[in-house]
């Protein structure tokens, strides 16, 4: 815990010193106390006290219970909440459905089964395998992101080695982020978050992404040049991982690139992996965004969205690849946990029978208007914009340039919080992202209701 010498308290970046606001009162949001709420001041405290300060590092709400697309405190104040828990609650907070199934689970006392059968883990996996592209046959869930995507990693890599001891090499690109172990930061490809392992992998190689602002050329030529000009033999590459979008615009692959990577792959046996664990369940307009380029991944990581609940997440793939490993030799403790299997039950079920994929995708022209009324206002202040489905983002730069300013971008998402809308804090490289990811079954007058709140606090934060 740090103080200035006026004796205020800060929680990361943000201020604990109580704020009197100017009272919200919309049909979608209320903020009535000052914020942060002061009855609230002291849990904060005790946060700092005993958790690493790396845990401190979003705007000082302290949740109670959420609400479709909003998320409320118990002191009476309701934020549009346009961060889904990062991705998370795609089928919108505490839905009666989900909370209904995990209720039948607790009453029946199953809350743990290791990797024991049980009826649940069968109902889900065959659920996985349906809403999949033909081909992907083959489910194993896990428990986060990361250690999905871990997984993919060791199985491209037994795959490949397999065809050729030296065949190890994993391609990934530059921005990209799937985690934060061993495996999934050596994949990533922002050098800030891996300077702690003390040095690089030469079997882990990073390209530019062809996100048409950093990397202007978008052609697929620039892949097989930088692997070149690395000394990367493409023979000796045993899969190539992608996230589906750049989680730090979002960026979206060109799919032209896309389809070149997929025919790339297949003429150098390298099996191509996407890393759903953001951009699935609907999250595009798209069952998984990978649809958007009209391929199919050897490998599919998934996770966040996939029970818009709890810690649940899964590797999608081709039956000869998730089969490469016997019984007992490729596990975990908490795979197919019963609590988090009814939850991802009932999220599909409700993505399906609510059809928000589709609603995903209607009200992506909200949402792209909006971003772009942001970026038409404050051009010198915006980078770009970027929108597809229910996720966008805008960059935030320094005045007329490119550079990111973090500054600017937190002191924006603060000044959305004391006026009722929540973002989690900026992301991206330089931190300087606003990320727009509301739960799918967000309002269209929300939607449109959030982007005056943000241009308001544009406003307020450029002084005018």
């Amino acid at each position: 815990m740090k103080s200035d010498p006026g004796g205020a308290v800060s929680y990361g970046r943000y201020s604990l010193e109580p704020r009197e606001v100017p009272r919200v009162e919309t049909r979608l949001r209320r903020i009535v106390t000052p914020l942060p709420v002061p009855e609230s001041v002291e849990t904060f405290r005790r946060l700092q006290a005993a958790e690493p300060r790396s845990m401190h590092c979003q705007p000082p709400v302290l949740w109670d219970h959420g609400e479709g697309a909003t998320v409320c405190d118990r002191f009476g104040n309701r934020w549009i909440d346009w961060s889904s828990c990062v991705l998370v609650a795609n089928a919108g907070h505490g839905h009666p459905r989900i909370v209904e199934r995990i209720r039948r689970l607790l009453d029946r006392g199953q809350l743990a089964t290791y990797i024991f059968a049980h009826e649940e883990r069968a109902e889900l996996v065959e659920k996985l395998v349906a809403i999949s592209p033909p081909g992907l046959e083959r489910v194993f869930l896990l428990t986060t992101g990361s250690e999905a995507v871990e997984c993919a990693i060791k199985l491209m890599r037994t795959w490949g080695r397999r065809l050729h001891p030296d065949k190890r090499t994993i391609v990934s690109f530059q921005g990209g982020f799937h985690g934060r172990t061993l495996g999934a930061q050596l994949a990533g490809g922002i050098p800030v978050l891996k300077e702690w392992i003390g040095g690089g992998d030469p079997t882990f190689v990073q390209v530019p992404f062809p996100d048409g602002y950093l990397q202007q050329d978008t052609s697929f030529d620039v892949f097989e040049r930088s692997l070149s000009e690395q000394g990367v033999d493409p023979a000796t590459v045993a899969g190539v991982l992608s996230e589906t979008y750049l989680g730090i615009g979002p960026d979206f692959l060109p799919a032209a690139y896309a389809q070149d990577l997929r025919r790339w792959c297949d003429r150098w046996e390298a099996l191509l992996t996407f890393d759903e664990v953001q951009a699935g369940f609907g999250r595009t307009g798209k069952m998984f965004a990978f649809e958007h380029y009209g391929v199919v991944p050897d490998l599919v990581a998934c996770g966040k969205g996939i029970s818009s609940s709890l810690p649940l997440a899964a590797v999608i793939g081709r039956r000869e690849i998730l089969d490469l490993y016997p019984p007992g030799a490729m596990t975990s403790t908490h795979s197919a946990s019963p609590l988090c299997v009814a939850a991802g039950i009932a999220s599909v079920e409700v993505m399906l029978e609510e059809d928000l994929v589709a609603r995903s995708a209607a009200l992506e022209a909200d949402l792209a208007a909006g971003c772009r009324r942001i970026e038409e206002r404050f051009r010198e202040r915006v980078g770009c914009t970027r929108a597809r489905g229910l996720v966008g983002g805008i960059r935030v730069v320094r005045r007329g340039s490119l550079e990111p300013d973090p500054d600017a971008a937190f002191a924006i998402v603060e000044a959305c919080f004391r006026r009722g809308l929540l973002f989690f804090s900026p992301v991206g490289l330089g931190g300087g992202c606003l990320k727009i990811a509301p739960p799918l079954v967000i309002e269209r007058d929300a939607i449109r209701e959030g982007f005056d709140v943000l241009e308001e606090s544009f406003l307020e934060v450029q002084g005018g």
